[in-house]
């Protein structure tokens, strides 16, 4: 275990836990070194993602240095891995001895690391706080609220948000509106985006995504809709729907891909529209995405960035915690039934689909404005001179 030896007024430690936050995190650091020696960041991954390749090429691909400290928790139940990464954490944390524990996001490595942080007196910093889909089935929300009830200073990504924490009894001088790390990670990296057309060449179809009505891209990762095999088998004949009329680009997530073994739905997938592809690197889904006629996907992060980039994207959700992707963004809720994905994608295929507008703040400065905030209320609270 190691960690940046230099002195440092205020030293942050900051938590990723799983790949998303990999996207968030890379904009803080940076933004965190520009002000050193004011501001130290200690880097600290407690392993809930654990593949070692797919980590290494996402830290490379956004020019992130190698974690600090590596907890190397890896699977479990979602009780196990919190009190895993709660256990492993603390003595990291006493090691370290930081001014502020910094989290991101809504996985089971944001709320463990918080709960430890409060109960030890460490103030805790939340980004891409308030975001609600109002569903507690889902277990990222119980993450979410509870991590904003944990935590000292909340930044949100869209105005609404604090509105939200208002009523949920957060005080308004701990909630501030800086924008959408996620897009100043991709507005930093658009120019280096690997082509949809690259992609397919690598998979053995060189001219999957030649075709003049453009490609649809496909993700899917929600155990509930990859764990319930007649939800996943329904999902997957419309995909079969669509690839039979656009070219279908289908990276598998490792979750997808076992459950459709799983569940004996192989056969779905092996369809000449449909080109089922390993999981990617950050580089070349934001390629696939800037390419594409339209996204359907059941992640939040891509409803972002679709939204960033002006690309229709169908939600396979029947909610979202980021209602700004639908209310001035690309986005589209349709749920899982095949009727409705079927009639938004027609729509998209009309000429219909939502391009919408990027909302205020996603401007690729928001880690810049947390710094700056961060900085200036560690210094007020340590009764420094800025």
């Amino acid at each position: 275990m190691s960690h940046p030896s230099s002195p440092a007024a205020h030293r942050i430690l900051c938590v990723v836990g799983a790949r998303p936050n990999f996207m968030k995190m890379a904009p803080i650091i940076a933004a965190f070194d520009a002000l050193a020696p004011q501001l130290s960041a200690v880097l600290l991954h407690t392993g809930q993602h654990y593949d070692v390749a797919m980590n290494h090429q996402y830290f490379s691909a956004l020019g992130m240095r190698a974690p600090d400290i590596n907890l190397e928790v890896g699977s479990g139940s979602h009780a196990q891995q919190t009190a895993e990464v709660m256990r492993r954490f603390e003595p990291a944390m006493d090691e370290v001895k930081p001014s502020a524990v910094l989290v991101v996001g809504d996985v089971n490595s944001t709320l463990a690391c918080a709960l430890v942080a409060c109960k030890r007196g460490i103030p805790v910093v939340h980004v891409e706080a308030g975001l609600r889909s109002y569903d507690r089935t889902m277990p990222e929300e119980i993450n979410r609220v509870l991590t904003d009830q944990l935590s000292d200073l909340l930044f949100t990504t869209e105005s609404s948000a604090r509105e939200q924490l208002l009523r949920e009894g957060i005080e308004g001088d701990r909630i501030h509106f800086v924008g959408n790390v996620m897009i100043d990670t991709l507005l930093s990296n658009l120019d280096r985006a690997v082509p949809a057309s690259t992609v397919a060449a690598l998979a053995g179809r060189p001219h999957f995504t030649d075709n003049e009505q453009g490609y649809a891209l496909l993700t899917l990762h929600r155990p509930a809709n990859v764990d319930d095999p007649a939800i996943l088998r329904s999902l997957l004949e419309t995909a079969r729907l669509i690839g039979n009329r656009t070219p279908l680009l289908f990276p598998l997530h490792p979750r997808t891909r076992a459950m459709i073994e799983r569940a004996g739905l192989q056969s779905l997938i092996d369809h000449p529209g449909i080109l089922a592809l390993p999981p990617m690197g950050y580089l070349e889904m934001l390629g696939l995405m800037r390419g594409a006629r339209v996204v359907l996907t059941d992640s939040g992060g891509v409803q972002e960035e679709t939204t960033a980039l002006s690309v229709p994207c169908i939600t396979l959700r029947e909610n979202t915690e980021r209602p700004i992707t639908v209310e001035q963004g690309s986005n589209t809720i349709a749920g899982v039934e095949p009727s409705a994905i079927m009639a938004a994608y027609n729509k998209v295929l009309a000429g219909g689909g939502k391009t919408g507008r990027v909302p205020l703040f996603w401007d690729g400065q928001a880690a810049g404005r947390i710094a700056h905030i961060l900085l200036r209320w560690l210094q007020e609270r340590a009764g420094d001179q800025p």
